[in-house]
């Protein structure tokens, strides 16, 4: 009835034609005519009297009584109905309904319930744009989408992986191909990137890929060790993206999606055949990238970097992060760890303990509930020993002291014969620690017959040539160091024979 009373207004006050009436309140001409024909045929004029509200004008002009309003239907609790389909994954919204016309037979049809559970949803689901500052974060994700590389031998073909790097303020891009989504790949492509921004931000935030993050979650995620010693060296923070949580990293969400539309979907013609020369091409496409203007904004990424990022970056260390992978390993009795096919010792009182092992290609560190316990040159091979004496208890460090030499000295305090006799153990054996039993034993007979008589039992031992602990000890034991060694008499040349064939046979 507003726009009935705006015409009959402007027809009757202001005295405008019909098509300046029609222009005016934005309705047809023939509906100007049919309200103003209507008016005369019921005798209204104007101005209005104060009792005609709109309820008796829309009767004198259409007749009737005024049309009533529709009832209106029973809403559905539709916060309601969103926990429950977040609660349990096969509810459908057509089961939802129908519960819902269960309780509300006359309610809303389904189309229409459908429409407004949607338009609930829209209103929900609100984002919240992000305000970056500069230096501040820098959004690292891998792309989806990688590269074939080729082998000019005709081997298999290997895919390359796109790194993507973008700084939240001036959204300056960094992308660089790898061979793979592995950590050295991903440590190093952080390290490149630091180098080409010529600084550091003050936090990363990544996806929570395996590389960077050993356990999401959303409240208190664990860090790659590696990638946390990293981001202590370079002085950043490293807060990842929560789980499924796509928009809280859009920045590098966005630079990946031009990555691939302006990087690998522009090489998509030419063939590689090393990482060298696609990073080479990477490096103009993405050049071209970070100068291209903005279409809704003043200036390019690059000039935003210049003049917002660069300056509130923090500067790079003296040197350059020297990438160290880590590992858990269990201490042997041996007190040895094993890695990389090599031993490595640590204190023997860890014996059965977990350490963590720090690797890098010269050195091999171990900690323990992380203080460090051992450090180590790293061997190359398989099955190299690396130990250090003082990681031996000291009954093991005595024994290690045992020298043949010492051995030899050891047996001249009971007598020469004993000495000689050692020397002859540990020459028949194929290593000499292997005579050190028999060394010791005898040694031990020293204390329970006295030097005297193991001195005659090795002198009689030599003489017999039974160079042996058993034979020494079998001596004392039957007194034999008390009777003289009968001394054997030479044997005699055997007979000759023509069978028998001389030294000139041989030569």
């Amino acid at each position: 009835m507003r726009k009935t009373k705006e015409v009959l207004r402007l027809r009757f006050e202001v005295g405008l034609g019909l098509r300046q009436i029609a222009r005016s309140c934005s309705i047809g001409l023939g509906t100007v005519h049919e309200y103003l024909q209507r008016a005369e045929a019921a005798g209204v004029t104007w101005p209005l009297g104060e009792d005609w509200d709109e309820d008796r004008l829309e009767a004198a002009l259409f007749g009737g009584p005024p049309r009533a309003r529709p009832a209106a239907l029973p809403m559905p609790d539709f916060a309601d109905l969103h926990q429950q389909r977040q609660g349990h994954a096969h509810l459908t919204q057509q089961l939802l309904w129908e519960e819902y016309r269960q309780a509300n037979p006359d309610g809303y049809r389904y189309s229409r319930f459908c429409e407004l559970f949607k338009r609930w949803r829209r209103k929900q689901d609100v984002v919240l744009r992000q305000e970056h500052k500069a230096g501040e974060k820098l959004f690292v994700d891998w792309a989806g989408t990688t590269i074939p590389i080729y082998d000019p031998s005709g081997g298999p073909v290997q895919q390359a992986h796109l790194f993507v790097a973008v700084l939240g303020a001036s959204s300056y891009t960094y992308a660089e191909a790898t061979g793979d989504e592995q950590l050295a790949s991903w440590i190093g492509a952080h390290v490149r990137a630091f180098e080409l921004y010529q600084g550091v931000p003050k936090l990363v935030v990544p996806d929570n890929t395996k590389t960077g993050v050993t356990k999401a979650c959303r409240y208190d995620p664990d860090l790659n060790p590696t990638y946390q010693e990293m981001a202590m060296h370079y002085g950043v923070g490293v807060v990842p993206a929560r789980p499924y949580k796509p928009r809280d990293k859009a920045k590098v969400e966005s630079g990946v999606q031009l990555a691939e539309r302006w990087i690998i979907a522009a090489l998509r013609h030419r063939k590689f055949f090393s990482i060298e020369e696609l990073n080479q091409a990477i490096r103009e496409l993405r050049d071209r990238i970070n100068q291209r203007p903005f279409r809704k904004r003043e200036g390019s990424r690059a000039s935003q970097f210049a003049a917002l990022d660069k300056p509130a970056l923090n500067p790079l260390p003296a040197e350059p992060f020297d990438l160290s992978q880590w590992s858990r390993a269990r201490v042997n009795i041996d007190y040895h760890i094993v890695f990389d096919a090599n031993y490595y010792s640590v204190p023997y009182n860890l014996v059965q303990e977990l350490v963590e092992v720090r690797s890098t290609p010269t050195t091999v560190e171990l900690f323990h509930k992380g203080q460090r316990v051992a450090s180590h040159l790293r061997a190359r091979g398989h099955g190299h020993t690396v130990t250090v004496a003082e990681h031996r208890p000291r009954s093991h460090q005595a024994h290690l002291e045992w020298t043949p030499s010492r051995m030899v000295h050891w047996s001249q305090s009971i007598g020469p014969h004993t000495a000689r006799l050692f020397e002859r153990i540990m020459n028949d054996k194929a290593h000499p620690e292997m005579g050190y039993r028999s060394c010791l034993g005898i040694i031990r007979l020293a204390g329970q017959y006295s030097s005297a008589r193991v001195e005659v039992a090795a002198e009689r031992a030599l003489v017999t040539g039974a160079c042996r602990y058993q034979s020494v000890k079998s001596i004392l034991k039957n007194s034999l160091d008390a009777v003289p060694p009968v001394e054997l008499p030479p044997s005699s040349p055997p007979p000759p024979h023509d069978n028998t064939r001389g030294a000139e046979y041989f030569d």
